[in-house]
């Protein structure tokens, strides 16, 4: 598959609005299609907005105030052109669809589904939490088990295909849950993914989590099928942040194509513009934000390269320097084959699991060792998955226990990330390289 289907992320609107222009008639059945408008204050809306959309044939179909930005409904093929002559747009254009990360491997335990507090597949499966907390040495420290040190329950939102509150090893850290998706209001996962995640963070149970005394939160942003537009995930992070949470894990799989010719960068970079004000404005707010490298296994520092044979640049998105970004290593010390990687866009490295080293030598998959995937919950039971979606949440569950031991609304967001990656175990290249960032997160040290 070449590395051009990376970019395939961006919606159909962006190869229908390209198709249609490369038609050149006139009378053209007129499409309707969505666009973000980004106006250039950041914290909210100009007074003249709603003129500024009509007048250039759209219709406003969400608002985000507080990120000065809207969606907007059009069915005018000139639409961004006519709004961008308005000098309080600072951008606009198609809006993109993000999908959750696709597990690289996924494989479920066959395994009678009972509820247990003796933490019995802990101790046989879960090498990936067993590594990060160096065999529950972490939990003995002050905040290690995500216990608050000041009785303030640290939450971690989990952004996502929604959480399974009914799972018996997640039920009692499981704090509320929110949907962001069009035409449905509960927060329960219908795919299991958002599950897997919370189970990382705080399961307490069969299985454990990084802080198994820490809270998780669901803003399901994902139906049981097909993607989210860019407006509700930045909607989801806006309003975790409102809601004074802690942590923001997400595992999200989207890359922006800023593609030639048919659309200038002007036409896309919208979506990139509303994920980083929504990122600045939860950091702001003392939220720490966590993401996903990615399970393409490219170098994603250099956006050219990352669009192969197409034009244009591909960019991994949400992004932000300011976020937490994770890579994902294996029960070996390795860089998984899929992890995405790069200089610059690599703060940490942590278990997202993979089939071991020795089949990808000879191809032989007889050599692959599902043990060495990562355990954790999904809705009804439990299931292997290897990919960044799982190295990042264990990189927000470490982040949760920081905050428990310092005290909510403490350390600074920046504080956090400079403590996980000063904490960090050096794996590669001494010091920084853009397969590890840092280093391997280690709780333990992160808590002394």
């Amino acid at each position: 598959m070449k590395k051009k289907l990376i970019a395939g992320a961006l919606t159909t609107a962006l190869s229908t609005a390209a198709f249609m222009g490369s038609l050149g008639i006139g009378h053209a059945q007129a499409v309707e299609k969505d666009y973000l408008v980004v106006f250039k204050s950041e914290e909210s809306l100009p007074s003249n907005y709603l003129d500024v959309v009509k007048k250039s044939g759209g219709k406003i179909t969400k608002t985000l105030p507080k990120l000065g930005a809207v969606e907007v409904s059009s069915d005018n093929p000139n639409f961004l052109s006519e709004i961008q002559k308005s000098s309080s747009v600072l951008n606009a254009g198609a809006e993109n669809t993000v999908h959750r990360e696709a597990p690289a491997s996924v494989e479920l335990l066959q395994d009678t589904f009972t509820s247990s507090a003796k933490n019995d597949l802990y101790n046989t499966y879960q090498w990936d939490i067993k590594q990060v907390t160096k065999n529950g040495e972490s939990w003995k420290l002050d905040g290690g088990s995500g216990k608050p040190s000041d009785g303030k329950n640290i939450v971690v939102a989990v952004i996502d295909t929604g959480i399974d509150y009914t799972h018996p090893d997640i039920k009692d850290n499981y704090a509320y849950g929110k949907s962001f998706v069009p035409g449905i209001t509960s927060p329960m996962d219908e795919d299991g993914h958002g599950t897997h995640v919370a189970g990382s963070i705080a399961g307490n149970g069969r299985v454990l989590g990084i802080g198994p005394e820490l809270k998780v939160a669901a803003y399901r942003v994902f139906g049981p099928e097909g993607g989210a537009a860019t407006v509700d995930i930045a909607d989801a992070l806006m309003t975790a942040a409102d809601d004074n949470v802690d942590v923001v894990n997400m595992s999200l799989g989207g890359y922006d194509w800023f593609q030639n010719p048919e659309y200038a960068t002007k036409d896309v970079v919208a979506d990139v513009r509303l994920f980083n004000r929504a990122i600045q404005y939860a950091i702001k707010k003392g939220v720490t934000v966590v993401g996903s490298a990615g399970n393409a296994g490219v170098d994603i520092s250099s956006p050219g390269k990352l669009s192969g044979d197409d034009k244009g640049a591909t960019h991994r998105s949400p992004s932000s320097q300011s976020l937490i970004r994770v890579s994902a290593g294996g029960a070996e010390g390795n860089l998984t084959y899929y992890s995405n990687y790069g200089v610059g866009k690599i703060d940490v490295i942590a278990p997202g699991g993979d089939y071991g080293t020795a089949w990808l030598a000879t191809g032989d998959k007889s050599l692959r060792d599902r043990n060495k995937l990562c355990l954790s919950t999904v809705p009804g039971g439990y299931a292997f998955y290897a990919g960044t979606s799982m190295a990042a949440p264990k990189t927000a569950g470490l982040a949760g226990v920081i905050i428990a031991k310092h005290g909510k609304d403490v350390l600074t967001p920046s504080q956090v990330k400079h403590i996980i990656q000063n904490s960090a175990d050096d794996w590669f290249k001494q010091g920084y390289d853009g397969e590890s960032g840092f280093g391997a997160i280690n709780a333990v040290n992160a808590l002394k």
